[in-house]
């Protein structure tokens, strides 16, 4: 269908960690492949399509990790991508790394993060991917939903004798989602400091104020000047915890906990996993919020 190979060779896209064996596409069965890039795009989409016989979807990035910005495509992630009739991503800049891909790609491609409004980025100061917007929107279910029914359409216009299907499993998946603006903002400290970027829609929904957000990568950890302001922000609000992300460095939190006082506690952005549809995606949220209400209530 598509003649990506060769121009993976000559653009560099080569050589990466590991992508989801579940990737690998087979050629010719008659079905619609659809390849989300990433793993809650993957849950949204089993969501919309489940029960749908002749729709296969497969997830490109698989693995633990706490962000894709310095991800590459792997021969595999190629092969995936060249065997797509259709290609769910994020949007909102997440999924930069495959742009030369894309634009060697005949396959439509559905980008989630139409009609959703972005938040500024945070959090990268001094990283050489600062990037204009926030992507993480899928840590807001009420972006989650509008996400649902991006794939939605966007499958009804390619694959319109699943139409039906595809409304009413939306409709069901999105009807469990419980956004609610109230959420955690009775807790005792409605404060979060975070050593991961992602968590700003997570925070906005749910009634707490991001007072900090660190991007921690290797060669790029917290300045002597940014651990002097978490450390006086946890001083100023009376702060019992912060949190790290689950796949990332907590090294520098730790330090600032022994200096402190404070716990560290593990948040989930959900970038992995085996689950498929929307209880996997609940469950992960419930437990944020689990374990949020545990560290500052």
């Amino acid at each position: 269908m598509k003649k990506l190979l060769a121009a993976a060779c000559t653009l560099g896209l080569l050589l990466s960690a590991c992508s989801s064996p579940a990737a690998t596409q087979p050629e010719d069965d008659g079905k619609l492949h659809v390849l989300a890039t990433t793993y809650p795009v993957y849950l949204f989409t089993t969501a919309v399509t489940e029960g749908a016989d002749s729709v296969e979807v497969s997830l490109l990035v698989n693995q633990q990790t706490s962000c894709l910005h310095d991800y590459t495509l792997t021969v595999s992630d190629m092969k995936a991508i060249e065997g797509a009739d259709v290609i769910v991503m994020n949007g909102a800049g997440l999924e930069d790394f495959m742009a030369d891909a894309l634009a060697a790609s005949d396959a439509p491609v559905i980008d989630c993060s139409e009609g959703i409004e972005l938040l500024p980025a945070m959090g990268h100061e001094g990283h050489d991917h600062d990037t204009e917007y926030d992507p993480h929107i899928w840590m807001s279910q009420a972006s989650a939903a509008v996400m649902m029914n991006n794939i939605l359409h966007g499958l009804a216009e390619v694959d319109e004798a699943n139409l039906d299907l595809y409304t009413e499993n939306c409709s069901a998946a999105t009807a469990q989602l419980s956004a609610d603006d109230a959420g955690l903002a009775e807790l005792a400290c409605p404060y979060l400091i975070t050593f991961h970027d992602g968590f700003q829609y997570f925070s906005l929904e749910n009634g707490l104020t991001l007072l900090k957000a660190i991007e921690e990568e290797e060669g790029a950890e917290a300045s002597a000047a940014e651990i002097k302001e978490i450390v006086a922000l946890i001083a100023e609000y009376d702060i019992p915890a912060i949190f790290t992300e689950v796949n990332g460095s907590d090294a520098t939190a730790q330090a600032i906990a022994r200096e402190t006082g404070c716990a560290v506690y593990q948040l989930d952005m959900i970038m992995s996993g085996d689950g498929t549809g929307i209880q996997p995606y609940l469950d992960a949220m419930e437990k944020n919020m689990d374990t949020i209400a545990e560290a500052l209530g």
